[in-house]
C-alpha cells in the first residue's frame, strides 16, 4: 500500500492504550483491548475513510488482532520509554507544587494528563491540568504524581 510505513510481518509497538470502539466482538465499547508498550506483528494494511492507514496488528501475548492507526505505533526497534500514566488519566500531586514561593497546587490535588513527554530531561514528565488551577497546564515529573484513589 502506498504510504504504509510497515508491511505484513513487521513488528510494531503500541504507544497508546487501545480501547474497544465498539467493533471488537465480545467486549463492551470502552473496554481495554491492548496496553501501550505491547508488541505485535502487522497482519494486514488497509484504509479508513480513504485517507487513514489502518494496520491490523496481531498482539500474540494478548491473543488479540486489533486495528491501529499509524500514529499509535512505532517500530519494534525504535526507542521506547514506558510511562506510568497516559493521556486522560486522572492523577494527583504527591506533594505541594510551587513556583517562586507561590503555591500553585496542594498535595492531593487532582489533575488530568493532557500530554505525555517521554523525552523530558530527567525522565518522563506530563502536561497536567489540575482542577484547582483552571486555565493553566503545568509540566510535572512522573516522580511526583500518583494515581487518584478511584483508579488504584
Amino acid at each position: 500500500m502506498i504510504g504504509a510505513r510497515w508491511e505484513y510481518g513487521e513488528g510494531v509497538r503500541l504507544t497508546r492504550n487501545v480501547r474497544n470502539d465498539g467493533t471488537y466482538p465480545g467486549l463492551d465499547p470502552g473496554d481495554p483491548l491492548v496496553r501501550r508498550g505491547s508488541i505485535g506483528y502487522v497482519v494486514d494494511v488497509g484504509t479508513f475513510l480513504q485517507d487513514q492507514i489502518i494496520y491490523s496488528v496481531n498482539f500474540i501475548e494478548e491473543g488479540k488482532i486489533v486495528g491501529c492507526r499509524e500514529e499509535e505505533l512505532i517500530g519494534v526497534d525504535e526507542p521506547w520509554t514506558p510511562s506510568r500514566f497516559e493521556f486522560r488519566d486522572k492523577v494527583q500531586a504527591s506533594r505541594q507544587l510551587a513556583v517562586d514561593g507561590n503555591v500553585l497546587v496542594a498535595p492531593g490535588a487532582i489533575g488530568e494528563v493532557i500530554k505525555v513527554i517521554r523525552d523530558a530531561p530527567g525522565g518522563v514528565a506530563y502536561h497536567i491540568h489540575f482542577d484547582s488551577l483552571p486555565g493553566r497546564v503545568l509540566q510535572i515529573p512522573e516522580s511526583i504524581l500518583e494515581l487518584t484513589e478511584a483508579q488504584e
